[in-house]
């Protein structure tokens, strides 16, 4: 029997990554609709939590699409919203760097865009459509840091797995970015406003209720960590078949924090 099987009653809510632990980006893993809908008729909260850098109704649609049913789960919160919450608050058009549908997406969110090279400030959701190797990026990189344009990262991932395809994030452009000694600005795990906002949706229990569950090192598990949360690692995602690091705590400074369990997935 799993531990996921005999979850602690004390976990009241539970913030749930998404790719990578309910699906590959191609598909559901077996038994993850399965095991948040027992979760759900014993009375925990299920809140998904995800860096995708787009609106949690466009997250819902993608669901909808690959088949998880909708009463597997209580709310959504995406890093994409409090980025597009931060860009609005601009109250000025910005730059973009990502694929035609995430600009669509934002754009009918209420964010302006710049029409032309000009502007302070820069939408980036990920790779173009173009463009599949991050360090095709970098002379672009080079020219706006060079402008003193501010890099907000509505996807803090550097890497996902499409199916068993690896495929770069936001996040790893943003690393070019920072590297260049330009400004990022980041939104999403394993930052502290994705998670109040997922708290408040899950009414605000205290952090000694709440699990995260997830399968990213230093997004979902060092979030869960700085936030005081106990945390379940997925081995089975993005570090697929590695162990949970010994040094993990230490090296991030987490005292003796750790997660209390190591799962291979949600079935």
């Amino acid at each position: 029997m799993s531990y996921l099987d005999v979850l602690p009653d004390r976990f009241r809510l539970i913030l749930c990554d998404i790719w990578g632990v309910v699906h590959d980006g191609v598909a559901l893993y077996p038994r993850a609709a399965e095991q948040l809908e027992g979760w759900r008729r014993e009375g925990r909260t299920i809140i998904l939590i995800t860096n995708a850098p787009r609106p949690a109704d466009a997250v819902d649609a993608q669901l909808k699409r690959i088949g998880l049913p909708r009463h597997a789960w209580d709310e959504i919160t995406t890093s994409g919203e409090a980025g597009i919450a931060a860009l609005k608050s601009l109250s000025e058009p910005v730059g973009f760097l990502g694929t035609a549908d995430d600009r669509e997406i934002l754009a009918a969110h209420g964010v302006d865009f710049a029409s032309g090279d000009r502007f302070r400030h820069l939408a980036c959701t990920g790779l173009d459509d173009d463009r599949g190797c991050v360090e095709e990026y970098r002379s672009q990189l080079e020219a706006l840091a060079g402008c003193g344009v501010i890099l907000h990262c509505l996807n803090p991932d550097r890497i996902v797995l499409r199916g068993d395809i690896p495929e770069p994030c936001a996040g790893a452009l943003a690393d070019i970015y920072e590297e260049l000694g330009a400004t990022v600005e980041w939104y999403g795990k394993p930052y502290p406003a994705i998670y109040r906002h997922a708290l408040s949706l899950g009414g605000n229990p205290s952090p000694e209720s709440v699990v995260a569950i997830g399968d990213a090192l230093q997004t979902d598990m060092l979030g869960a960590a700085r936030m005081g949360f106990d945390a379940i690692f997925v081995q089975g995602g993005i570090h697929r078949g590695e162990p949970f690091p010994a040094d993990f705590a230490e090296s991030n400074n987490l005292g003796d924090w750790a997660p209390v369990a190591v799962v291979e997935g949600l079935g």
